[in-house]
């Protein structure tokens, strides 16, 4: 069961290996993410040729599948590990860190979509975001984008509604949206230099430096 539902891999994976595109597919259940089990997909091409995107995928599945049906993640891969007696080798799937046949990875730019893009790769359990990627391409959902604009507004200290992650889908979009509800201009970029900053730094110099800092205050 998933969020109280009882889920057929089976099911699944016949309505995805009946896409045109798609030669093979494989569906699993991965553990816990953000307090609750997922979905992840693994498809085989048909055509070498022709990638298909998740974003395609997802859309094929919801037209013929429940909502909680729908895989979190999917995965591209050249063939399905098999046992020696021909089956699926589910244990030898890899771990589902990208979507299959999506954009080209974009890398952060700026100190604030670094942040960002770091909030969306910890709630959403995936290994890297970039900043094209589409929030519930990568398997978001209302539950998800609650804890993601907690996180932000926490982190940079703004008022932001929830339609925000609704209307701004991908990192890029979303560093813009939150220009608005900064309380001081370059607010977000400030936050988010101190803290790629701090990256580098272990918790004994973020001490030391924060003593400085109050020493300094003190003196003055």
């Amino acid at each position: 069961k998933i969020r109280g539902y009882r889920i057929e891999l089976g099911e699944i994976e016949t309505v995805l290996a009946s896409h045109e595109s798609i030669g093979a597919a494989a569906v699993v259940v991965r553990g816990e993410v953000a307090g609750e089990k997922r979905l992840a997909a693994y498809v085989v091409a048909a055509d070498e040729e022709r990638a298909v995107s998740a974003g395609e995928l997802r859309a094929y599945l919801r037209e013929r599948l429940p909502e909680y049906m729908v895989p979190a993640a999917f995965v591209t891969m050249k063939a399905l590990p098999l046992t020696p007696n021909g089956k699926v080798d589910r244990r030898a799937l890899p771990a589902e860190g990208a979507a299959a046949g999506g954009e080209e990875f974009v890398a952060p730019r700026t100190p604030v979509e670094q942040a960002l893009a770091d909030i969306w790769r910890d709630v959403l359990g995936v290994s890297r975001v970039g900043v094209n990627d589409n929030f519930f391409d990568l398997g978001g959902h209302s539950l998800l984008a609650t804890r993601v604009l907690s996180n932000v507004r926490r982190l940079f200290r703004l008022e932001l509604p929830l339609r925000v992650l609704f209307e701004a889908h991908t990192v890029a979009e979303l560093a813009l949206a939150i220009i608005p509800y900064e309380t001081q201009p370059g607010q977000a970029e400030r936050i988010a230099r101190v803290l790629q900053k701090l990256k580098g730094i272990s918790a004994e110099e973020v001490k030391r430096e924060l003593q400085r800092k109050r020493r300094e205050r003190e003196s003055r």
